[in-house]
C-alpha cells in the first residue's frame, strides 16, 4: 500500500493563517514528503466553498511544487468534468505533465456541488453523459493527432490538441468514486478509484470489493481510499491535537453535502444512501464517531498500523492522508508526516 498525501487547502478559523501563508505550508510539506518518501500528492478543485476548500486552481499549486521536488508524484483530484471544456482539460493536462516531468497522476471526477453547476452553466442531470464525452476526448489526445468527436455536448473536427504529454501513453488516468455504479463504471473503463471521505468505511469497503471484481485482471486495479489521520509518538498528545482539527473538517465537508442530501437531484440519486447519516452529522461530527466509521485514524505507530491493515486488506493500493486535514499548524502537520514515513510506511508497502 503506497502513502499518498491530500489537500483541500483549507481556512479553519482557529488558524488565523492567510491564503497566503496556507499554500506556502502546502508548497513546504509537499517538499517534504518528496524528501520522506511519500508517492504523490493529490489536490482537489472546489470552488465558493469559503474555510473548506481554497484549492480552486489545483494544477498552478502542482506546477509550482513540481519546480520545487524530484520524486514525488502530483495528481489533480479530481477535475470535475462536467463544467470543463475537454479541450481546456487536455491542454492543462499535457502542459502539466510536461512541467513536472511525468509525475502526473489524472483525476476525473462529476462534481457534486449544485452550486458551482449553476455557476458554470451545467445540468447535474447532464452530469454523466458530459463525462463520458470528455473522457473520450481526453483519450483520443493522448493519441498525438488530430481529433473528431461528434457527440451530445460536444463537436470537434481535426483538431490539433496541443501539447502532447511526456507520459506514453498518458498519464495515469483516475476517477472519484461515491456512487456504487461509479466504482463499476471506474473498473470497465480501466481507471484507478478514488474513495472518501465521503462515505463511512463500511461502505467503501463493499464497493472496492464491487470494483475489484468487476475489473479486469490488466491493467492491475489501483484503489484510493483518503482518511483523516494523525500520527504521534505520544497518542495522548495525537489525540488532543487531531480531535479538533479532523472534528471541524469532517463537519465543514459535510456541511457541503448536506444540500445534496436534503434534494435529490437528476444523476445524483446515491447520495440517497447516504441519507441515513443525516441525524448523525446534523447532530454534529466527534472523533470517536469518525474511528468508529473508519474515517478518521489517529494514534501511536502501532495504533495506526493495527488500523490501517483492513485498508490494505481490502484492496486499497494508495491510502491518500489528509494528515491533520489540513486544520493543524503545519508544525503539527510536519511532525505527524516524519512519524508516519519513519514508523508507519515501512510496515505497510509491502
Amino acid at each position: 500500500m503506497q502513502f499518498d498525501l491530500f489537500y483541500e487547502i483549507s481556512q479553519p478559523p482557529h488558524l488565523a493563517r492567510s491564503e497566503t501563508q496556507a499554500y506556502a505550508d502546502t508548497l513546504a510539506e509537499i517538499e517534504l514528503a518528496d524528501r520522506l518518501g511519500f508517492g504523490c500528492a493529490w489536490l482537489v478543485e472546489h470552488h465558493f466553498m469559503r474555510g473548506y476548500s481554497h484549492s480552486s486552481k489545483p494544477d498552478l499549486v502542482l506546477a509550482a511544487a513540481s519546480q520545487r521536488t524530484r520524486r514525488i508524484r502530483l495528481g489533480l483530484s479530481v477535475v470535475p468534468l462536467p463544467y470543463h471544456h475537454p479541450v481546456h482539460v487536455a491542454e492543462r493536462v499535457a502542459t502539466l505533465d510536461i512541467l513536472t516531468g511525468g509525475r502526473l497522476e489524472l483525476g476525473i471526477g462529476r462534481g457534486f456541488s449544485p452550486q458551482e453547476y449553476g455557476v458554470f452553466g451545467a445540468a447535474m442531470s447532464d452530469s454523466r453523459s458530459r463525462t463520458a464525452e470528455s473522457l473520450a476526448i481526453l483519450r483520443q489526445s493522448f493519441l498525438r493527432r488530430p481529433v473528431t468527436f461528434h457527440g451530445e455536448h460536444y463537436h470537434l473536427d481535426a483538431l490539433d490538441i496541443l501539447p502532447y504529454p511526456v507520459q506514453s501513453p498518458h498519464p495515469p488516468l483516475w476517477t472519484a468514486a461515491v456512487s456504487p455504479d461509479t466504482f463499476t463504471w471506474a473498473a470497465q473503463q480501466q481507471l484507478g478509484m478514488l474513495a472518501g471521505p465521503f462515505k463511512p468505511w463500511m461502505m467503501v469497503k463493499h464497493d472496492i470489493r464491487n470494483y475489484l471484481d468487476s475489473a479486469a485482471a490488466a491493467p492491475a486495479p489501483r484503489a484510493g481510499m483518503t482518511v483523516g489521520i494523525f500520527c504521534l509518538p505520544d497518542g495522548k498528545r495525537a489525540r488532543e491535537l487531531a480531535k479538533p482539527a479532523l472534528t471541524w473538517f469532517y463537519n465543514a465537508l459535510f456541511a457541503t453535502t448536506l444540500p445534496v442530501l436534503e434534494k435529490l437531484y437528476p444523476s445524483y440519486e446515491h447520495f440517497h444512501d447516504l441519507g441515513r447519516f443525516r441525524s448523525l452529522i446534523k447532530l454534529g461530527i466527534n472523533l470517536k464517531l469518525l474511528e468508529t466509521f473508519g474515517m478518521a485514524v489517529v494514534g501511536t505507530p502501532a495504533e495506526c498500523i493495527e488500523k490501517l491493515q483492513k485498508y490494505r486488506e481490502a484492496g486499497v493500493t494508495n491510502l491518500l492522508c489528509a494528515v491533520g486535514a489540513g486544520a493543524l499548524p503545519t508544525e503539527a502537520i510536519q511532525e505527524s508526516m516524519h512519524c508516519i514515513a519513519e514508523d508507519v510506511m515501512p510496515a505497510l508497502r509491502t
